[in-house]
């Protein structure tokens, strides 16, 4: 079947834009494609630093005719509906069909030639891209990333006429700029397009690009026994800035090496796109670079290995005078200077942060197993790197810098380590610390930023987290999950809020009064941030209003410093509500990607629950459980005995007390089933101390064959009052002891 290619050719297109750019060209041909009746063998779209392709194998010559039928308004409607569908559909009354009392339009239409539509369809999409950033040039109206050379269109080898904004569709393309022929290259099909490119030095396949730059760099430093730092980032981009990357590798002053490793690597790759190099038989980088040209040298790239390093050196001196000048300020300097930095309009500034952070990092130390002084120090050192020239310079090494900083001042490693990596984990593919200062202060500082944004109502929603807060979350679980540390989260959270509206209303009010629904202070602030913040808060604390007059002075003061329940936010238990559901929102996240069914972690935190090691262990037992036999027929016992339960509550309260056993004529299910369920609240209740969940579960299977002959054998809704209550409480026990384990009524079978 014939074969589709398109070509747009243009000036260079940015390295960041290529691959997003290829996916919508492929999305986009195919809804277009797709919705013109269309079907096709294979579709495949490849990106550049000049050109988009697309090619697609196997599409049929024409659309096939097509027959529509579209239901209309009823019989009985009023003409007006009547002659709307007939201005719709361009039918007469004759024309229509009825069936059931209902009016039926069929529509046919007779298929047309593909290349019709792909003169048609290749327009849309010029002119719809949704490029990041685009331009206008020329006189025309059509917008690109950069400037549109030409159009490569062809359709079972024949080129598809049409023209946009006065370029006409070809079956002409380019070369390397530099070391092509120079001449027009024209191609046939697609097999033959790439063949030409390539003997003219042009590689459409990202995946080609970046195969020729690591064994040509790897085999470039291998020639002198050295070995590539992988970059992974770096590596798709400079794939993105050559049509033939060839790797060259060059020199750098060895004086530089003095510099952290990190420093040498980020300069080498956000302003020179270099690879670092390493010594395998030494620590650290090795003084050399790996640049990848765009051309293959005469000379072997021996001059352009000689300009790259002039230039990196320029670029290492700016970075060796950023190092040599940050260690003559030093961290008191630095934190001065967060006072006048502003973290978030409605959060207060920096040092206001970093006092929060420290104070809770401090609470949080022994729970974790970290010195309390040691995490508090690394909290109040942890955003002073910060307003550093280094971090100024390169915003990525925040953190990293603060613990060279800190190591070069004579702190001790655990705080220094901790200011480094207080970060971490940033991603779900981040390591994630393990030293117990470090996981102090990565916990306050998550922590912090969760409590602090959830209060000014700045949650994510939908797609859109531009506070990163899930990101917060899940780094929060991951430090406690992966050090199995034993904390309940309610507890720090509730010190988090107290922390919160100590620094940013305390620290802004010299008078304070609550009286007949409103708090009364006056603000430090000057405008306009006072009236944000009075605003802000007003809502926040609940109150009807606040003002900013001064009252009762200095024993007000007096009085708010004494009392420190004075201050009250808004709705403490929603918020905190709030910030619980997103731990188990994020958590049920983390679990169902690791295999783990949603419903059971929402049935196990139904229970109010809030240490995550604890929910994560109870849910893995109860997984394993309700995989047996006995536990999904339990599961189901449970799901019978909880609908009549709900029922019966329809009609009154449920019955409550003992349940009585050796009554006359009662059954021996009955029985079976009190003693059985007796023995099983005593067991779970043993293992649940230990936590021992997997001895839970066994304790809960031995209920399996009691409630199975219970419903095969009694009848619950007896006619006799006795009866029926004696067995109604015995289904209340088997409900509450298997609720110890979790909620069974919110998982799913």
């Amino acid at each position: 079947m014939p074969q589709l290619l398109l070509e747009i050719f243009s000036e260079e297109i940015p390295a960041r834009m290529q691959q997003g750019a290829a996916r919508d060209l492929e999305r986009m041909a195919s809804e277009r494609l797709k919705a013109a009746g269309l079907t096709w063998d294979a579709l495949n779209t490849y990106a550049g630093p000049r050109r988009l392709t697309l090619v697609i194998d196997g599409l049929p010559a024409a659309t096939p005719d097509r027959e529509e039928e579209v239901k209309g308004p009823k019989v009985s409607a009023p003409p007006q509906a009547l002659e709307g569908f007939l201005r719709k559909t361009g039918l007469n009354r004759e024309a229509l069909v009825e069936r059931d009392g209902v009016l039926f339009a069929v529509l046919s239409s007779k298929g047309r030639a593909t290349a019709d539509l792909v003169a048609e369809t290749v327009d849309q999409i010029v002119r719809a891209f949704p490029w990041p950033k685009s331009m206008r040039w020329g006189t025309g109206s059509l917008r690109w990333v950069r400037p549109i050379k030409r159009i490569l269109c062809l359709f079972d080898g024949k080129v598809v006429p049409f023209e946009i904004d006065g370029i006409a569709s070809d079956a002409i393309t380019e070369g390397h700029r530099f070391m092509g022929s120079g001449a027009p290259l024209r191609v046939s099909e697609f097999a033959d397009y790439r063949a030409q490119l390539e003997k003219n030095f042009v590689l459409i396949d990202v995946a080609d690009r970046k195969l020729r730059i690591l064994e040509q760099a790897r085999a470039a430093c291998a020639a002198r026994g050295l070995v590539l730092v992988d970059d992974d980032g770096l590596l798709d981009e400079v794939a993105g800035l050559a049509e033939w990357p060839t790797p060259i590798l060059g020199d750098m002053d060895p004086q530089f090496l003095a510099l952290p490793p990190e420093v040498v690597r980020l300069s080498m790759k956000v302003h020179q796109k270099y690879f670092a190099v390493r010594d395998p038989a030494r620590e650290g980088l090795a003084p050399n670079f790996l640049v990848v040209a765009n051309v293959e040298a005469t000379d072997g790239g021996k001059a352009l290995a000689a300009g790259n390093s002039r230039v990196l050196s320029a670029r290492l001196n700016d970075a060796r005078f950023f190092w040599d000048e940050d260690q003559k300020v030093g961290f008191d300097a630095w934190n001065a200077k967060l006072s006048g930095v502003t973290f978030h309009a409605k959060l207060g500034t920096l040092a206001e942060r970093v006092e929060r952070i420290a104070a809770l990092a401090r609470e949080i130390a022994p729970l974790v197993g970290a010195d309390p002084v040691e995490a508090e120090t690394a909290a109040k050192l942890s955003k002073a790197d910060l307003v550093s020239g280094m971090v100024s310079e390169f915003p990525e090494l925040q953190g990293i810098m603060g613990g060279y900083y800190a190591r070069l001042a004579g702190y001790p490693d655990a705080v220094a380590d901790a200011v480094r990596d207080h970060y971490k984990p940033q991603g779900p593919n981040d390591t994630v610390p393990t030293a117990p200062v470090t996981v102090a202060v990565a916990l306050a500082d998550k922590l912090d930023t969760l409590i602090g944004f959830f209060a000014i109502d700045e949650k994510p929603t939908g797609s859109k987290d531009p506070f990163a807060l899930r990101r917060a979350a899940l780094g929060v679980i991951r430090l406690v999950l992966e050090n199995g540390v034993r904390v309940q989260l309610r507890p720090i959270i509730e010190r988090a809020e107290q922390l919160l509206f100590t620094t940013l209303v305390q620290s802004r009010t010299v008078a304070v009064q609550k009286a007949d629904g409103a708090i009364t202070f006056e603000i430090v602030d000057p405008q306009p941030a006072r009236d944000a913040f009075l605003k802000e808060w007003t809502r926040h604390l609940g109150v009807a209003r606040i003002t900013s007059d001064y009252i009762f002075g200095d024993v007000v003061q007096s009085r708010m410093e004494d009392d420190g329940d004075w201050f009250t936010l808004r709705d403490l238990d929603s918020l905190r509500g709030e910030v619980s559901a997103f731990f188990a929102d994020r958590l049920t996240v983390l679990l169902r990607d690791q295999g783990q069914r949603h419903d059971l972690v929402a049935a196990v935190f139904a229970l109010g629950d809030d240490d995550l090691v604890r929910i994560v262990r109870r849910v893995e037992a109860l997984a394993a459980f309700l995989a047996t036999d006995d536990g999904a027929n339990l599961l189901a016992g449970y799901k019978r005995a909880s609908n009549i339960l709900r029922a019966e509550e329809k009609k009154g309260p449920l019955p409550t007390g003992m349940v009585q056993t050796g009554l006359p004529d009662q059954p021996e299910a009955e029985t079976a089933l009190a003693f059985a369920v007796g023995a099983a609240h005593t067991a779970v209740e043993a293992a649940l101390e230990t936590e021992d969940f997997a001895a839970a579960m066994t304790a809960l299977a031995a209920l399996r064959a009691p409630v199975d002959g219970f419903f095969e054998a009694v009848m619950v809704n007896s006619d006799i009052p006795a009866e029926r209550d004696n067995r109604l409480k015995l289904l209340g026990q088997v409900r509450d002891v298997m609720g110890q384990i979790a909620d069974f009524g919110q998982i799913a079978g």
